[in-house]
């Protein structure tokens, strides 16, 4: 008998501290060892350019008639992103405004991933430009152990294990939208994969050729080698984003650069960090 009421209050204890536990703060997932080869960018765009589509179909997410591909090259087999689009229009008007010399562009994406190397970001997935059924598109790299999204999180109240790394991701990836002018961040297009590593993904409806920034007040806190990086990015540097971009957009989008700085240098030392290293690369 006393026994078994030693295990009930056990079990009672037990019960009252969890629920203690849940309704004190968020629940926290922990993220597991993840098993996936690591490939270099290299690796990933010769996959991309030259792998095999095997099969596609219409992906779940997105408006700009994403298809969602997969490729083999005899060795290896993984999914691509396959954007198409490529609209012009002299005045958009949607839900956020009215925009002119609106355009929506595949090669955007490809635009995007080559400024996040440039500036040492390594948070937007490889992307190439390929044709795609006599159509110039761009294949995307798709990422791998996705957990969800950042709508999902919020709406699940789920907090990361490092509130510090996840800051840090998110200030970024503020600030990158901020430089590269992207009107359409959502988020649905900030992926979470099992690590906790965040992805910003479909920048179809960036590079605006405004000079100013749309949102000074995102840029917040910076990692001290993306800084550095942003002070030397140059027109040279942009060579590589020549294909994708007009002269007109690389000079805003340099100018956006001048303010960003500009904005920094006003916080002080404060706004620079050095970045957690799990924050860049899963943890071991």
């Amino acid at each position: 008998m006393r026994a078994r009421l030693l295990t009930t209050f056990m079990s009672v204890s037990l019960a009252a501290t969890l629920l203690g536990y849940a309704g004190a703060q968020a629940p926290q997932v922990t993220p597991p060892v993840s098993t996936a080869p690591a490939l270099s960018d290299a690796q990933i765009e010769d996959f991309l350019l030259n792998a095999k589509v095997i099969r596609t179909k219409t992906s779940k997410k997105g408006i700009t008639g994403t298809l969602q591909a997969t490729l083999t090259d005899g060795t290896l087999t993984h999914d691509a992103q396959i954007q198409t689009i490529d609209e012009r229009k002299a005045q958009f008007v949607s839900d956020k405004g009215t925009e002119f010399n609106f355009r929506d562009s595949w090669s955007f994406n490809v635009a995007a991933y080559k400024v996040d190397r440039l500036i040492g970001m390594q948070m937007v997935p490889v992307s190439v430009a390929r044709r795609w059924r006599s159509q110039e598109a761009a294949f995307t790299w798709w990422i791998d152990d996705v957990l969800m999204d950042e709508g999902e999180r919020l709406k699940k109240k789920l907090q990361p294990p490092s509130s510090a790394a996840w800051n840090q991701q998110m200030q970024l990836v503020r600030m990158f939208d901020q430089l590269i002018a992207n009107i359409d961040r959502n988020m649905g297009n900030l992926v979470i994969t099992r690590d906790w590593r965040m992805w910003a993904i479909d920048h179809t409806r960036a590079f605006r050729t405004y000079n100013t920034l749309s949102t000074p007040k995102n840029v917040t806190r910076v990692d001290r080698a993306v800084v550095a990086r942003l002070k030397a990015l140059d027109r040279d540097a942009m060579k590589t984003t020549d294909k994708y971009l007009s002269s007109f957009e690389i000079d805003a989008l340099l100018k956006r650069r001048d303010a960003i700085i500009e904005r920094l240098e006003m916080l002080g030392p404060a706004a620079l960090y050095d970045r957690m290293e799990w924050a860049i690369t899963p943890p071991s």
